[in-house]
């Protein structure tokens, strides 16, 4: 039964955003529109975070919560617009790129106000710590991938960040979002750890040698 119903929800969820992709083609905009238009989102999240107080809190974080939650559908929908309307091209992938590192790290910028004003010191520098190795787990991918073609070990990839800040943001009612933080620093910590190994070993000399045999 629960197999069933959440089948289901999955399929009303992608007719759903399959409606709004159709919907956005149908206007001719640009993909690189609709990416930019998410950073947008995601920038009026982190003025949510930034403006939170001890008294409004819960409330703010809810507001930025599901602003986030508006903001990753236009994550999901730009590179489908592309595909269905034939505008795929090497710098959309780049530039879609690049906005997902602002957009990350517009989010901490937000939480690091917030902790700032609040004079709560440490938690300014986790959150500070978070943006910058949020930053590491995709450089060292990129990087990587410059090098040996495929880098995808590591489980902190982008979409788990967001769904963390997403939980933080919604229950911080509870005091969810400091958990939060500690989970992505010690998570990103081990994945950025984990693509620096693998492309030491991928890069080794007794490697190469293998790849080239083979």
């Amino acid at each position: 039964m629960s197999k069933t119903w959440t089948g289901a929800f999955g399929r009303a969820c992608g007719v759903l955003l399959q409606a709004i992709v159709n919907g956005l083609a149908l206007t001719k905009i640009s993909p690189n529109v609709l990416t930019f238009i998410g950073l947008l989102i995601n920038t009026a999240a982190a003025i949510l975070f930034g403006f939170a107080n001890q008294q409004n809190y819960a409330r703010m974080f809810l507001y930025a919560g599901l602003v986030i939650i508006g903001a990753g559908i236009f994550d999901m929908v730009d590179g489908r617009v592309a595909r269905l309307t034939q505008q795929v091209t090497v710098f959309g992938a780049f530039f879609d790129s690049v906005i997902d590192r602002y957009s990350d790290v517009v989010l901490f910028f937000g939480l690091l106000v917030f902790y700032a004003r609040g004079n709560r010191l440490f938690y300014v520098f986790l959150a500070a710590f978070v943006m910058v190795t949020s930053l590491m787990v995709s450089y060292t991918r990129a990087r990587a991938e410059a090098l040996i073609g495929k880098c995808k070990v590591g489980f902190m990839e982008r979409p788990e960040r967001v769904v963390l800040i997403i939980l933080g943001a919604l229950f911080n009612r509870w005091g969810v979002m400091a958990p939060v933080l500690w989970v992505l620093a010690v998570l990103s910590t081990i994945t950025v750890i984990h693509r620096i190994q693998y492309t030491w070993q991928m890069t080794r000399p007794s490697s190469i040698q293998t790849e080239q045999k083979v």
